[in-house]
């Protein structure tokens, strides 16, 4: 969730899993079917993501350009990834986690909010440092 004056959503917490082969076929099944919509406000270069308006980054977000996300199919492979894995969030809406997180090959840990629950279709931008919720999400990213 989106930090609200310099505070993070303290209610984030990763789904518990319980690991079963049906678990894990139903996150396959969702990432078969997620879609990456993107968010101009973490763009500076709008590459191929199609976004209107093309880039605007704002002061204070984080953008993926920094951390080499710089097409569509990278970041949709890493919310991919990140429901094959199980890092998804405990609260939904629908079928869909609010909150999917991955890593990237660097090692920066990324956090995509749900934006659309009818199809599916997730923005993502790099967790900032300050965020203590990037911790859980490093830990259960190498545990997987």
């Amino acid at each position: 969730m989106r930090p609200r004056r310099g505070v993070f959503n303290p209610k984030r917490r990763l789904r518990s899993l319980a690991g079963t082969e049906s678990e894990q076929e139903f996150l396959d099944h969702l990432a078969s079917r997620v879609g990456y919509g993107g968010n101009p406000e973490h763009k500076r270069d709008p590459g191929d993501f199609g976004l209107k308006p093309p880039s605007d980054p704002r002061p204070g977000k984080t953008l993926c350009d920094v951390v080499g996300i710089r097409t569509r199919w990278e970041a949709l492979s890493l919310l991919r990834e990140g429901l094959r894995r199980g890092l998804v969030s405990a609260g939904q809406r629908g079928e869909w986690p609010r909150n999917v997180w991955a890593v990237s090959s660097d090692g920066v840990p990324l956090e995509a909010q749900l934006e659309n629950a009818e199809r599916g279709v997730y923005h993502g931008y790099p967790m900032p440092v300050r965020d203590p919720f990037r911790q859980e999400v490093l830990k259960c990213w190498g545990a997987s």
